[in-house]
């Protein structure tokens, strides 16, 4: 995990000047993985929290946050109580803050510009069985989580001046008509008009959505939606 820790050049990765401070976070995350009592992870998190992942004072997240996610979840599951009480209030905490502007979106695997509350929800969902046995706070990350939903398509079909579109659907859909981020090959629009058209069934992630005003040839294979509000958050 040290090694995990001290393999992220965290100076490399954008964030605020003046608030966002990289040295925080490499320590705050050795000294968590080290502790072994509620003291020593108290004073972990007052470096997570005071300018590493997050600013507490002031509620605003890093996208440092969206790296962390991965090693304060493998943490949290590896160490002391306190250590993984402390991890998911991190998270908790995390997910729930504002980026600055300019600082808002991330790179990831399945996109160059993902709102970081997305990349965070995309880490927690990664580790349900876990979060959803760390008791109430587990599960009522794992539902903070759910809210930023994550749609890839499949297949798209005609109908009439709308497009009904097949693919996989993670997180929970709202109810009624969304906007939302269509990202692909590092560019992202925004669609006005979205809105589940069938939900998944039980146990499964397929879903179909519908999106209005939009030709298929809009909506190539593989492209990503996010929620619009999400890439509106802003500090």
């Amino acid at each position: 995990m040290l090694d995990a820790i001290d393999g992220v050049n965290w100076g490399a990765i954008p964030g605020h000047p003046g608030w966002y401070e990289p040295a925080r976070v490499a320590r705050g995350l050795r000294a968590l993985a080290d502790a072994a009592n509620l003291i020593q992870a108290a004073e972990a998190r007052s470096l997570l929290g005071g300018g590493g992942i997050v600013h507490g004072h002031s509620a605003a997240v890093f996208p440092a946050a969206a790296v962390a996610a991965p090693l304060l979840l493998y943490i949290a599951q590896q160490s002391h109580p306190a250590v993984r009480d402390t991890a998911v209030g991190l998270l908790d905490e995390a997910l729930s803050s504002y980026p600055h502007a300019g600082y808002t979106r991330v790179t990831t695997p399945y996109g160059t510009a993902v709102p970081i509350c997305c990349a965070i929800a995309h880490h927690l969902r990664s580790h349900t069985v876990f979060l959803a046995g760390s008791g109430k706070r587990g599960k009522a990350l794992l539902a903070d989580a759910a809210e930023h939903w994550r749609f890839e398509i499949g297949e798209c079909v005609a109908d009439g001046n709308d497009t009904a579109v097949l693919g996989t659907l993670a997180g929970c859909f709202p109810d009624g008509v969304q906007a939302a981020e269509l990202h692909l090959a590092g560019e992202f629009t925004v669609l006005d008009g979205v809105a589940l058209e069938y939900p998944p069934a039980e146990g499964s992630r397929e879903a179909c959505l519908r999106v209005m005003g939009r030709p298929p040839g809009e909506l190539p294979s593989g492209a990503i939606l996010f929620p619009a509000e999400c890439g509106e958050r802003v500090h």
